[in-house]
């Protein structure tokens, strides 16, 4: 890419968005004719085309063909060892040449249908279908929440599960989030001071794709580097996908040291602490924390320091002190354990034909055990959520305040800065009752999911009023604190916290309630971060509202259906221990999300987190983390001078590890060392290279990975067919032993008794 806009590359203007905004400006009334923020003034232009075609068949084709293809392939690879998430930065690559390609191709043909008409060719591609053909695949790009609820059920619990009402799931909890948007979209998209820095880098990503470029003599266009890099990683792809799996992650030290416990747990990648491990697979490095060359450098440092704290500190501290008897059982694992080291046996505390918590059976059973780093990844979750609220309140108060009273003002003075003028001189707005109509619909069909189909959710209606009480109230507030900070508090560990409290003993209600109350807030936050997008690039707000139910229908409908077919499909899928040799179908994530059931659903926060379970002090992470972030204000206000200071981020840190399980060390070194090697040398280096080929290269070795993947698995997999017989095939890293127990007298098969 190009240089941006004012001379700032993209990367650091998006560090300059992403690090501390307390030293953002906020103008008097009479500078405001542009907008206030500055970022937001170096970045979008001050004017508007009203006459350039916006909803045209090629935004519909590339749209709807972008938002299912990026649904199904991030589905398809959830539930693989390595997940890939491919963003919409990928479709917003690689659609425009195709819409290039299109207006030079088709006909300038006008097509009709009653009243109904349209031109197949309108003219050129322009920026405004770009934007909402990635609006689109934004949608498929988002996962639905709700599908680990139904893998859940038939891949773990194995129960069976309406076909209908686990479909009405996933469209109900993915929809809500339209009506809260609706009720704060005036204080969140059309006030100026509500900026939503994140979508300057994307803004700016659009007017680079679109300036006319000229390829010099001796260098590649953004397409051509784009294209090679994208064939050389689905060529790659082919051996650690097929030939050699085990390349995703290789660990010295059980290589060298094979038959010793300490070396596997300390050496192992997968299951251990990952010293000397690393992969050379690229889907590693991107399966659980996102691609490594888009994230800014201050964030990849304050990430590895959280994970280098934790997993080469905390755990080894708490783990050879043998806290919460953590020798017992394996030093890194998702799973549940009894009080004997074993396998938690869940059918003992659940009544089989009611599917609720069997008091009796579990106090004759034993109290429920996880290990050290599932334990303490639930203390860092509390400390990380009340980090994040200290942090803001100390750093960002002022400017949150002084942004929020400017919004105030301009709304009741019906005004705003240039782009608000012209989006209401130049496009109709969305009637409130559209927002309002979809709220009472998709209620409606909530209580029905809930409600009907025997009760399978097990969430009664009042559950599901408090559910969607809770989703409206935080709205704006982390709103408010998003649309200035770019950071967004999570509601999941307060949403299980109250319905494990309040309707214990039932798995689906605890996981249903989050849900409803998690991730229709978050859906409402992202329909309001794309319409600040269309705002940006004055893109018509009803325009905006079609493509965005359109695309959420259609991404709900095939990441649901691929799901199901996945689940229905892939015999014993997420059970590794049926599967067969090479095998990626573990469902690390769901695992994970499964085992979360069970803590906060079947067992319930009363009983593991209070004097009645074994972590009642993983309480005080909730003080911990409110404190943390004092020092680093007290200190950044004392030596303003010192910069680096102000970067010192603590809810970074705390929830650095935050995806830990599933994710495991080699994914963190691995995406680390990429990261430090991009954002950190090359950037300081060879910053015009970075700024022109950066985000492209990311996009294109995701991209490889993505259809080399699915091409294996239709041509290959789906059949059976696998790969040559030799050690290489191995999905693991070759440590058996870094899930064995160490304290003496305590028996798991395959493992040493000490």
């Amino acid at each position: 890419m190009a240089d941006d806009h004012n001379g700032v590359p993209p990367l650091e203007l998006e560090q300059q968005q992403k690090k501390h905004h307390t030293n953002l400006e906020i103008p008097d009334d009479d500078e405001e004719n542009d907008s206030p923020i500055e970022q937001v003034r170096f970045t979008v232009p001050p004017t508007d085309n009203p006459s350039l075609p916006v909803l045209t068949c090629r935004t519909w084709i590339l749209g709807i063909i972008s938002c299912a293809t990026l649904a199904f392939v991030n589905t398809f690879f959830g539930y693989r060892q390595n997940p890939l998430s491919i963003g919409s930065v990928a479709a917003q690559i690689v659609t425009l040449p195709l819409g290039k390609l299109m207006a030079s191709a088709l006909p300038d043909k006008q097509i009709g249908f009653g009243n109904f008409s349209f031109n197949l060719n309108p003219g050129p591609f322009n920026i405004k279908e770009h934007v909402l053909i990635t609006i689109f695949a934004n949608c498929g790009a988002n996962g639905v929440y709700a599908l680990n609820i139904v893998t859940s059920v038939k891949a773990f619990y194995h129960r069976e599960l309406n076909f209908w009402a686990a479909y009405l799931l996933c469209q109900t909890t993915m929809l809500l989030g339209y009506g809260w948007a609706g009720m704060h979209r005036n204080v969140l998209v059309d006030s100026p001071y509500m900026w939503w820095p994140e979508n300057l880098v994307q803004v700016s990503l659009f007017r680079t794709l679109h300036e006319k470029e000229k390829r010099k003599k001796g260098t590649l266009t953004r397409l051509q580097f784009f294209l090679m890099f994208f064939v050389a990683s689905f060529a790659y792809y082919l051996v650690p996908g097929y030939f050699a799996p085990t390349i995703s992650c290789i660990s010295i030290a059980c290589l060298i040291w094979k038959d010793s416990v300490l070396a596997h747990q300390l050496g192992s990648g997968l299951k251990g602490l990952g010293l000397g491990s690393f992969a050379l697979d690229w889907n590693t490095a991107v399966s659980f924390l996102g691609n490594p060359i888009s994230t800014p450098a201050f964030a990849i440092i304050n990430i590895l320091a959280g994970f280098g704290i934790f997993v080469y500190i905390v755990i080894p501290a708490a783990y050879w002190s043998n806290i919460y008897n953590a020798t017992r059982f394996p030093l890194y694992s998702t799973k549940t354990f009894d009080v004997t080291g074993q396998k938690f046996n869940i059918s003992r505390v659940l009544n089989e034909e009611t599917f609720q918590f069997d008091d009796a059976g579990y106090r004759s059973y034993s109290k429920l055990y996880l290990s050290i780093f599932f334990a303490f990844s639930y203390g860092l979750s509390f400390a990380t959520l009340t980090a994040t609220l200290s942090h803001v309140g100390l750093f960002h108060a002022k400017t949150i305040w002084e942004l929020t009273s400017k919004t105030t003002k301009t709304l009741k003075g019906k005004m705003g800065d240039v782009h608000t003028r012209l989006m209401k001189k130049n496009y109709k707005a969305v009637p409130a009752w559209w927002f309002h109509a979809m709220l009472v619909l998709v209620f409606g069909l909530s209580l029905l999911c809930c409600e009907g189909f025997g009760k399978q959710l097990q969430l009664p209606w009042w559950g599901l009023i408090m559910a969607c009480g809770i989703a409206w109230f935080f709205t704006l507030p982390i709103g408010l604190i998003q649309a200035t900070t770019n950071q967004q508090p999570g509601l999941n560990v307060i949403t299980e916290l109250i319905i494990g409290f309040i309707y214990p003993g039932r798995p689906l209600a605890n996981v249903s309630f989050k849900t409803y109350g998690y991730i229709s807030m978050t859906q409402a936050l992202m329909f309001l971060s794309d319409f600040k997008v269309g705002h940006y690039m004055k893109i018509p707000p009803r325009s905006m509202f079609f493509v965005q139910l359109v695309g959420t229908l259609v991404s709900s409908s095939i990441q649901f259906l691929t799901g199901w077919w996945l689940l229905t499909s892939i015999k014993n899928i997420c059970d590794p221990s049926l599967l067969p040799e090479g095998s990626p179908w573990t469902c690390p994530g769901d695992e994970v999300f499964y085992n979360a059931s069970i803590i906060w659903g079947v067992i319930g926060p009363n009983k593991m987190f209070t004097k009645h379970g074994n972590y009642p002090q993983l309480n005080y992470f909730f003080l911990i983390g409110a404190l943390l972030p004092v020092p680093v204000w007290l200190l950044s206000r004392k030596f303003p001078d010192k910069k680096w200071i102000q970067l010192i981020n603590m809810p970074i840190i705390l929830g650095a590890t935050s995806t830990m399980p599933p994710a495991r060390s080699v994914n963190f070194i691995t995406w680390g060392a990429i990261g430090l090697v991009f954002n950190v040398y090359i950037y300081r280096k060879y910053k015009a290279w970075w700024a022109r080929h950066a985000y492209i290269l990311g996009a294109a070795l995701n991209a490889g990975i993505a259809f080399m993947g699915i091409l294996l698995y239709f041509s290959l997999n789906a059949y059976d067919i696998s790969g040559p017989v030799w050690w290489g095939m191995e999905t693991t890293d070759y440590c058996p032993l870094a899930t064995c127990p160490t304290e003496p007298g305590v028996k798991v098969e395959g493992c040493p008794v000490f």
